[in-house]
Parts: C-alpha cells; structure tokens; sequence
C-alpha cells in the first residue's frame, strides 16, 4: 500500500492549494441539473433523467432540489460529478451515456437499481461438423446491481453498491460456450471455448469521499468482492457491449478483476483527472460461485482517467497480479491497459456508444500477448445494431493446441485469433408501463479468421482430436431484458 500511497501524494499539493483559497461547499447534485418547473416525483415513478451537459456555475441557486429530494443525483464517488458518469467500480463512462435504471428515494438516501437478463440459444461453430468447439444450447448470462447513496454534512458522499448474478444457476457445467473463450477453472481443468460464470455476490462495496473543493475530491473504495483500478469500465456495465450476450475474448487481457474478492482503493479526482491506485487479491475466483473467497492482498494497481469532453472518457492502467490463475499459481501477470470510450447522446433513445480497448499481459507465457477490442452500439428508438471486432493472442498452453514437431515432439505456438460480431435487436415493449423492463429480442453472427495451424488436427496434453475448421461460425438468438432507459432532464 505504500507505493499506492506514493503515487497518489502527488496530487497532495492540489488539495493544498484548494484549501488555501476555498470555494463554497460542493453543490449535492451534478452540474447542470435544474428542474422542470412542472416536474413531480410523488412515488418517484417518473423521476426524469440527467442533463449531461456540463459544469453548474458557482452561483446556480439549488433552492427547491432538496425539497423536491433530488439532492442526492450525483455520481457515485464525487457531488460535482454527474450520474451518468458511473461506470463499474470507479472507473468512468463519458458524461453522454445513457442510463438504464429505477431511480427511488428512502429519507436522506438515492437507490438506483440496474441489471440484464438474457435467455438464448447459442450455436457455436456450427459450420464444421466435429470439429473442436462445437457446442449448441440454451442458456440465460444476468447481472442485478443496486447501488445506494447519500450525502454526509457539507462535503461527504457515501456510496453502498449491491451485485449479484443467478449465472450459477444459468450457467452451469463450468459456463456457457464460447469459442476460443479461455480462462479459469472448472474441477481441476482449464475452461477453454466456454465464458466462466460469475459469482452469485459479484459485488459487495463501500466508498466514502470527501470534496475538499469544487475540483478535488478525495475516495477511498473497499470491496470484499469489489473492482480495483485496472482496466475500463467491464463489459457488463458497458453500453456499447450491452445489447452483446457474449463475454470478450479479451475479457481476461483487460477487466477480468471486475470480481475481486479484497481490494482497497485510493483515489483522487482534479477536475476531469482521477488518479487511483489499488491493493486486492490477485487469485481469481475459483469455481464455488456461492461463497466468498480468501483475502490475500497481494496485488496492486494504478490508473490515471481522463473525461476531455462529455462525449469521451480515457484511462490507461497497471497492474501487478499475484498467481491470478488457480491451475498456475507460480504465475504472476502484469496487465496493461489503455482505452477510449465514446458516448453521444441526441433524440428520445437515440445514441452512439463505442470502446477502444488495449489490454497486455505479461507473465504467463514465453512473451507478452497483446488484446485489442473495438465495439459500438447504435440505437435508433427501438432498433438497435451492433459489432464487435477483437485480436487477440492466446498460446498453445491457453488453448492446449498444440502442433506436431519432426521428432513427435509438441511444438508451442502463439496464435492471432480475429473475430467479428455483427448483430441486431429490437426493443418490443416496456413491461408493466413506461417505466417497467424493456423486453428485446435479437441474434448475432460470429465469424473467426484463425492460422492455419489451428484449423487442422489439434495435440493436447493428453489427447489428439480435430481443429476448429476453416472460417469458423457461431450465431445466437435471444431476448433480453433490461432496466427502462432514463429520459435526460434536458429533453
């Protein structure tokens, strides 16, 4: 923890400098957020979204906000910072993202309830016969958060956070299919063409920050299991991949330590800067899904975040991870990451939103592997089409493939494996009213460029079998549930 402490004591001096010249205490809602005249939130039922648009001016009257109980629409780790801005952990999504979410209030405290259900058929490369990988059946990815805060005096912000996932129902036989898919375990082996499930408690949380001024807030998060600072928002609480059933291929290169069971961090925001870093437990969950996983506390991280416009957000992050892998314990991984995320927001339910992302290991085979994702969604009212294209290096211990040698001897490789989702839903109805789930229905269409080593005949560890086949393909079908969109203030 003492180097987290080092890096962050850079920022000190900025706090020094605040107090040396302080503002008037912190607004307790985010900028730019006046109310309707008209607007009423008898039940909350139809409490309205955000406005996005910017930074509340130093004299902005909020007379009539803590009356109407919106004194609390903040974002979940700074008050002068807007809602839409959450992400997963504490890391940022741009200002312009949508939310999808049931908004309540109880006394001094704001409850915001987000979560996605999938129930599909999946058919993975059904192109090639017999060949490795292929996998058919129905199956149902979830996620349920709520999250909980509210102001403490004048400059305090506590945030309580909730996450749970019936996977271990869902997903059983150690997860879902999902070609070229690795890491983690299930009864002693790897998992390989299929996305792990997740814990039932993915998330149990706690953050406290303090506005030192209008432009520095200081946040200390502690998650048992929580997120530490590495990596962009995870794909789950990402919009750009929502409409997406599937788990990156890269999931395991940049937000895999979305579930960690022990972290503490420490961060410190100047204006559109955030500066944190992480102490947590490197060992990834391990296949009892029900309980809760020892703390070590042997790992760490950093990451610098960067909101330029309220269209864009920016992190580049590290991390030493201790033994992540329960099969591999003497392997230790350093991660990095970079990523640009996108949002833009125009119309009732139109908008834009993209992910750049990089990520690297270091550690685990004869050399760094590199991952790069890029993914959009497009939504237009009800319809709504999106991609995803992904790189990513995976070697023969990852997959277990390996070729054969003159001698009979397994010959390693590192291999490029390019995969291109394109997919389409549409939003049919809002169950139970305006603000009930929105039910959607959709499918996707997967295509694989690999080497030509992985095509053919594959050798194992312990057996030989067939390869993937040329141009492999997989498809799913779908409906989904999800939280009802929020409509921005300023519409």
């Amino acid at each position: 923890m003492s180097r987290l402490l080092t890096a962050l004591a850079a920022l000190l001096p900025l706090a020094a400098a605040a107090q040396h010249h302080p503002a008037a205490p912190p607004a307790t809602h985010p900028p730019g957020h006046q109310m309707p005249a008209d607007t009423t939130h008898a039940g909350h039922q139809h409490t309205p979204g955000m406005d996005m648009s910017g930074a509340m001016p130093a004299d902005s009257s909020h007379a009539g906000m803590h009356h109407m109980g919106m004194g609390n629409m903040s974002h979940a780790y700074s008050r002068r910072l807007p809602m839409s801005r959450n992400g997963s952990g504490t890391a940022w999504n741009p200002d312009q993202t949508p939310m999808y979410m049931w908004m309540q209030h109880k006394g001094p405290w704001m409850l915001m309830h987000h979560g996605s259900a999938f129930l599909r058929y999946t058919n993975q490369n059904f192109t090639n016969g017999d060949a490795r990988g292929r996998a058919n059946r129905v199956d149902g990815p979830n996620w349920l958060m709520t999250m909980a805060q509210r102001t403490i005096g004048q400059r305090g912000l506590l945030n309580l956070t909730l996450m749970v996932s019936l996977d271990p129902l869902t997903e059983t036989a150690g997860g879902y299919p999902l070609l070229f898919q690795t890491g983690e375990s299930y009864k002693g082996r790897p998992l390989i063409d299929k996305q792990h499930p997740h814990d039932l408690f993915s998330g149990l949380s706690v953050g406290y920050t303090h506005a030192v001024s209008d432009d520095v807030d200081v946040t200390a998060y502690f998650g048992y299991p929580g997120e530490p600072a590495i990596g962009p928002v995870a794909f789950m609480h990402r919009i750009s991949a929502m409409p997406n059933p599937d788990a990156p291929l890269s999931h395991h290169w940049t937000d895999a330590t979305h579930i960690t069971f022990g972290v503490a961090t420490l961060g410190v925001r100047y204006r559109q800067f955030r500066l944190e870093g992480s102490n947590f437990t490197g060992r990834e969950p391990d296949e009892h899904r029900y309980g809760f996983d020892r703390v070590r506390a042997d790992s760490w991280a950093g990451r610098l975040s960067w909101n330029p416009t309220s269209t864009l957000a920016l992190q580049v992050s590290h991390a030493f991870i201790k033994s992540p892998e329960d099969l591999h314990p003497d392997d230790n991984v350093r991660r990095t990451t970079a990523s640009v995320l996108h949002s833009r927001s125009w119309g009732e339910r139109h908008y834009l939103s993209s992910a750049l992302v990089w990520g690297m290991n270091e550690g685990h085979g004869p050399r760094p592997a590199h991952a790069f994702l890029a993914e959009t969604n497009l939504t237009l009212g009800r319809p709504t089409f999106y991609g995803r294209y992904e790189l990513v290096q995976k070697d023969s211990e990852e997959l277990d493939f390996y070729s054969i040698g003159p001698t009979d001897q397994l010959l390693a490789g590192v291999y490029n494996i390019n995969a291109l989702t394109l997919g389409a839903s549409y939003r049919l109805a809002s169950l139970g009213g305006a603000r009930g789930p929105e039910l959607h229905v959709g499918g996707q269409l997967t295509g694989y460029l690999i080497p030509e080593e992985l095509q053919g005949f594959h050798y194992s560890m312990s057996s030989v079998g067939p390869g993937y086949g040329k141009f492999p393909l997989s498809a799913s079908v779908y409906v989904r549930v999800n939280a009802p969109w929020m409509k921005p203030m300023s519409m």
